[in-house]
């Protein structure tokens, strides 16, 4: 592998980490990246994989910690529409 192939896989990598940061799945990185920084879809994947395989336990953590925040956020938005549903007969009466 040439540097700069090598200087690319960096910034993949280093945009990756960025998403985490953000707590993106690794979908809506692949997304991010390829809309915001024109990386193919592909590349993102690949890089991701790597980085699940030399950081296993991270990732496993990551991906708990990422499907119990849905199911919070599943709960919040199921609970804000009861409320609105509420408010908006009550208002019909």
């Amino acid at each position: 592998m040439d540097d700069s192939s090598a200087s690319y896989i960096h910034l993949v990598h280093h945009l990756i980490e960025e998403c985490l940061v953000f707590n993106m799945s690794k979908e809506e990185c692949m997304e991010a990246l390829s809309k915001h920084a024109n990386i193919k879809p592909v590349i993102t994947s690949t890089v991701w994989k790597e980085l699940e395989k030399e950081n296993k336990e991270f990732f496993e953590a990551y991906a708990r910690k990422n499907a119990e925040r849905a199911t919070v956020m599943e709960t919040r938005e199921r609970i804000e529409k009861m409320l609105a549903n509420s408010t908006t007969i009550r208002d019909t009466k």
